[in-house]
């Protein structure tokens, strides 16, 4: 099998990303920036393919990638990731070793304040927790991602209409379709630190997105999960809109939801 990791980049030096990030297996790199274009090179004998693009959403972004990927396994990344050496060989392992798995999550290194998951030991990814884990976390067949016809949302995430969520979307999507998902206990890199692009702070916005997002993820129990959400994270989301506040806005954004 071979490995390819699909980077998301946006204004970057692509004949330096593949050195920064650490790559020593096949890559491509969709970079959005202010032109269109196309290069290659070698990276420690790999191919690096580098597409650029103007449009903006990070969804188009992993879609592009998706659709001119060629390794058996993908590995979506982002820029500010770092991947370890031997990362190559412990995600090609992992699949030797669960062959009937389509989808396998690895653990990252990440500063504390965005740490949402950590794989203690192996087990299967279902409805109930499939919401923690970040795209750059994942690695996937891709003859069984087109098989089903799967991909990236454009409505959600940086660059999108909504804030973010097109992760928790994309492996929604994924079981939907019936794919198997396993999370592992090995860790095969870290996140840089970095301001969001996105992240405007816990606004009006935030919510009524978060609202949107929870009506496509959980239909008739969005208010249900809304209200399990804003428990679990009063202390820092609530500080100034408020619980009876932030409920509300995340009701509007479940009927705005509705319709789209």
């Amino acid at each position: 099998m071979k490995l390819q990791v699909l980077v998301a980049a946006v204004n970057q030096d692509v004949d330096q990303l593949a050195d920064r990030m650490g790559l020593t297996s096949e890559a491509l790199i969709v970079n959005q920036c202010d032109h269109y274009g196309y290069r290659e090179y070698q990276h420690k004998g790999k191919k690096i393919r580098c597409f650029s693009m103007a449009e903006r959403g990070v969804g188009l972004n992993r879609n592009t990638a998706l659709e001119r990927a060629d390794g058996d396994i993908c590995l979506f990344s982002d820029e500010d990731i770092v991947l370890d050496p031997g990362y190559e060989e412990a995600v090609l392992k992992a699949f030797a070793d669960h062959p009937k798995a389509d989808i396998i999550t690895f653990n990252f290194r990440v500063d504390a304040s965005r740490a949402t998951y950590h794989n203690a030991a192996w087990k299967r990814i279902r409805w109930y927790n499939y919401g923690r884990y970040p795209t750059y976390a994942v690695a996937a067949k891709r003859e069984a991602l087109h098989r089903v016809n799967v991909g990236f949302s454009l409505l959600f995430g940086g660059g999108a209409r909504y804030s973010n969520g097109e992760d928790s979307l994309f492996l929604h999507d994924c079981l939907k379709k019936g794919l198997r998902l396993i999370a592992s206990p090995v860790c095969i890199g870290q996140e840089v630190y970095r301001e969001s692009t996105w992240f405007r702070g816990y606004n009006d916005k935030f919510f009524v997105d978060r609202g949107v997002l929870y009506h496509h993820l959980y239909g008739v129990m969005a208010k249900p999960f809304s209200l399990r959400f804003l428990a679990a994270h009063k202390g820092e989301m609530l500080k100034e809109t408020g619980f009876g506040k932030a409920y509300r806005l995340m009701k509007q954004g479940i009927k705005e939801g509705k319709g789209i």
